[in-house]
């Protein structure tokens, strides 16, 4: 038997009064002729149907002829468990995982469905009500991230996860779209400040989810922000008011803006890479979805901005927000930090420290609490490094000003012998070399240019140009003895780095055997 409406019923009773059929009754109301029958002998035997007899109320119907026949129910194979769902459910366990411990704990035979059923008759979901908020023009902007799939990306040559960047003015619904490739802070920064642009002006509140590059910690009452994006908050003057975590609709805004681009836009599409894709966006945001009518304000979201939210927003600073982001670095044992790849130098004084780095486009700064550390220009490349001598300790910042160039000045300056050795020296291995020359030149510290370039004479005649042996020359004051007008045939062959000690003291190491 069908189950009828209380309003069907009162049609059939009132046909039956008026002299029709069965038959017309379920041909012109599509009811079954035995369904009819029924509530026709069912309205006799209560006396409807008698001449001149009144039509009766709901709950006369109701109480008289009641509802149709139930269909007979077979009892749920979960009944022998009711109270393990029962006890189960107060755990909070999903139904999942209900279904599975019956299995593994009961022996339960019955498949998820079963169990799924048998829950929500247990446990009937409750629909709760919320509050529409309704906000005033050039107030709020909802702004989220969603993936959106693959695109080419033109730098690396490869297919890579793109997202989308949606800002949502809430007045208007009037939005800023943008394809990237990471939610990284400098990226979140830097599409903010071109939604502002192509707005003209920025909102009194910022609503973001709770995504890393915007909130550090996603706490109910106290969210701890990004520095960069709180910064950015007091540069341009709008406040940051993060979802409640877990809670999407409170930005249902924006959501369904993003579900719009992915599902209208997106979908289906084919682009050459992600600039095109982003040309293509732009063009779509204004031509479609900028002019389409809006399902909630039943206006197209262009022109219900330009007519009442444009003027509402706050003007743009006279500078737009450089800073990227801000970070923690610890200074390592060679006086530098390293940021993205590359390297910048702080005083030898904060090693094993840590500051705080903020990176701005150009510049990066880096700081100890409210202090200056230093100030350095923002590397383009990962292995690049920006380095300050007077960072590094006097000594070491010594051996580094030094460099082949310089030591060849100061050799000039000594005299023609002392150029010869470092020229020698250099031209033999740069690298391994260029300590042993600065070392010879400070030995002008002690010694004086003039006995240095005799040292270095005498070196040169004997060949053997090496640090050690300038120095044993001026220990023993050799440098002060003249050279042999005739040179050695021997030692024709220059710096042959081969002589004895005995070669170069002669007569003064007689006797020390």
């Amino acid at each position: 038997m069908e189950r009828l409406h209380m309003n069907h019923l009162r049609e059939i009773i009132h046909r039956l009064q008026e002299g029709e059929s069965e038959r017309c009754i379920a041909r012109d109301m599509r009811i079954s002729r035995p369904t009819v029958h029924k509530y026709h002998e069912l309205a006799k035997r209560e006396g409807y149907l008698e001449p001149g007899a009144p039509l009766p109320n709901n709950d006369t119907i109701q109480a008289t002829l009641g509802p149709g026949p139930q269909p007979p129910r077979t009892p749920s194979t979960l009944e022998p468990f009711r109270e393990v769902v029962k006890d189960y459910l107060k755990l909070e366990l999903e139904m999942t995982a209900i279904w599975q411990r019956l299995r593994d704990n009961y022996g339960y035979t019955g498949s998820y469905s079963a169990v799924r059923r048998f829950v929500q008759h247990l446990a009937p979901s409750v629909h709760e009500a919320f509050a529409r908020v309704n906000t005033n023009p050039g107030e709020d902007m909802q702004v989220d991230f969603k993936s959106v799939g693959r695109l080419y990306d033109p730098s690396s040559g490869q297919l890579r996860t793109a997202y989308v960047f949606v800002a949502t003015l809430c007045y208007s619904r009037h939005q800023y779209a943008e394809l990237v490739f990471d939610q990284k802070v400098p990226t979140w920064i830097a599409l903010h400040r071109r939604a502002f642009e192509f707005f003209g002006g920025v909102p009194r509140r910022i609503i973001p989810d709770n995504l890393k590059a915007a909130v550090l910690e996603a706490l109910v009452y106290d969210p701890v922000l990004g520095e960069a994006y709180r910064q950015m908050g007091l540069h341009y003057g709008f406040l940051i008011s993060p979802t409640t975590p877990g809670v999407p609709r409170h930005k249902g805004k924006v959501e369904s803006g993003v579900h719009y681009v992915q599902r209208n836009f997106m979908a289906g599409q084919q682009f050459a890479d992600i600039h095109c894709a982003n040309r293509r966006l732009q063009a779509w945001v204004l031509n479609v979805a900028g002019v389409r009518e809006h399902g909630t304000t039943h206006q197209p979201p262009l022109l219900l901005f330009r007519e009442s939210e444009q003027a509402a927003l706050m003007p743009l600073p006279d500078e737009p927000f450089s800073l990227s982001e801000i970070r923690m670095v610890k200074v390592h044992s060679d006086c530098h930090v390293s940021i993205d790849g590359s390297y910048y130098s702080v005083p030898y004084t904060f090693v094993g420290q840590k500051l705080d780095a903020y990176v701005h486009e150009r510049v990066v700064e880096l700081f100890q609490g409210q202090h200056l550390v230093a100030t350095h220009v923002r590397c383009r490349k990962p292995g690049q490094w920006q380095t300050r001598l007077e960072h590094y300790p006097p000594h070491k910042a010594e051996y580094l000003r030094r460099t082949p160039d310089y030591c060849r000045q100061i050799a000039s300056r000594i005299g023609p012998s002392t150029h010869q050795v470092v020229e020698a020296l250099l031209a033999d291995r740069p690298l391994d070399r260029l300590r042993s020359v600065q070392a010879i030149l400070r030995l002008e510290e002690t010694v004086g240019p003039k006995r240095l370039e005799a040292a270095c004479a005498r070196a040169i005649y004997y060949g053997d140009v090496r640090y050690r042996r300038i120095k044993e020359i001026l220990n023993a004051a050799l440098d002060r003895d003249p050279l042999p007008e005739t040179p050695d045939p021997l030692f024709n062959h220059p710096y042959i780095f081969a002589r004895s000690s005995a070669e170069f003291f002669g007569s003064r190491m007689e006797g020390q055997s």
